[in-house]
């Protein structure tokens, strides 16, 4: 095992979920890390998407690594501003309208004032509402309520807020005295924590690295498309750092690292699966194989661009994801773990 910093990484957790960043209004968090890599003297560049790129230098430069992580998160858009002085949302992401129902948001206008609300049933009210409990959770039922004097569209017009401003979930974020991590956007804030460290952990300890490896932060996985482009030629091996998926059926835990073999793209790389598992096994790390059979990462999006590449991909295990997120620092530890010990290893090709 390593001496992996699991209080530092859940720091940078912390930092890292509390930064609004729904899909296509990243540049904040991307700025954070990029000042973040500044401190210990990476070299990176933004793609054009706003995605951000990590270079480390390894002693073969023929053939490269990239591990991938992803800053966006799930959020919405602001749809119409209503009559009635709320407003109809759009979400972005996959997820469902009930898994945020009665959350703190912000509206982030264009100008960038910043309005604070919460998202409600439009029959909240079981004085007012015979159906409050039965009404469906959709986007005609579900609305903004400001947190401002307004009574009409008028209003909000005049707050600023317009279609098209982009709306972010409070994380409401919470670290536990038992290891616990609870909070919303662990999907994949956590694994971005967690290679932020692990690039530290590098740079302090002067670890050699095998070929040059490639760290892209991206920035818009939850709708598909962040990890497909800004691949070199000489990437070999490219690795997914996203959540575990849990449920009925899942054998993902929170307090080990993943191993995912199949999603809804098809079987990842069976001889990167394999070595994987092995490195776990020989330094004592907690694994977990699984299927997501919903599921979809940046490597898959990679595989479907063109890209000739050995993909895979790991991850903590995150219970309820797409709402009210949870993990635990087992977790954490034993994917730093296993990341520390395969961007020293061998290639499997």
């Amino acid at each position: 095992m390593t001496n992996v910093n699991v209080e530092q990484t859940i720091q940078l957790i912390k930092e890292l979920v509390s930064i609004p960043s729904p899909s296509g209004y990243t540049n904040e968090v991307i700025t954070y890390v990029e000042n973040y890599f500044k401190e210990l003297n990476v070299v990176t560049k933004r793609n054009r998407k706003g995605g951000l790129i990590a270079t480390l230098p390894g002693k073969d430069d023929r053939q490269h690594r990239m591990l991938t992580a992803h800053v966006d998160t799930l959020g919405a858009m602001v749809k119409e501003v209503k009559s009635n002085g709320r407003l109809k949302l759009d979400l972005i992401g996959g997820f469902r309208y009930n898994s945020i129902e009665g959350e703190y948001c912000q509206i982030h206008t264009s100008s960038g004032k910043v309005v604070t609300g919460t998202i409600l049933m439009r029959q909240t009210s079981v004085h007012v509402y015979k159906d409050a409990g039965k009404a469906e959770r959709n986007q005609e039922n579900m609305e903004v309520r400001l947190d401002e004097v307004v009574k009409n569209a008028d209003d909000i017009r005049a707050l600023g807020i317009e279609v098209g401003d982009f709306v972010s979930f409070d994380p409401r974020v919470q670290v536990l005295h038992n290891g616990f991590i609870k909070s919303r956007h662990l999907d994949d804030k956590a694994s971005v924590g967690i290679l932020l460290q692990l690039i530290k952990q590098i740079k302090e300890n002067h670890v050699e690295l095998p070929y040059t490896t490639h760290f892209l932060i991206s920035n818009n996985e939850e709708i598909g498309y962040g990890g497909n482009s800004n691949i070199t030629p000489e990437t070999v091996e490219y690795l997914a750092v996203d959540m575990g998926a849990m449920g009925d059926g899942q054998s993902t835990d929170e307090y080990t690292v993943s191993i995912c073999v199949k999603d809804a793209s098809g079987p990842y790389h069976y001889e990167l699966r394999k070595h994987l598992t092995k490195l776990a096994e020989e330094n004592g790390i907690g694994y977990k194989l699984d299927i997501y059979p919903y599921y979809g990462s940046d490597a898959s999006a990679a595989i479907r661009s063109g890209h000739d590449i050995v993909h895979g991909l790991i991850g903590p295990g995150i219970d309820s994801s797409h709402a009210f997120e949870r993990t635990h620092k087992d977790s954490i530890e034993n994917t730093a773990n296993l990341l520390y010990h395969y961007v020293q290893s061998k290639m499997v090709l």
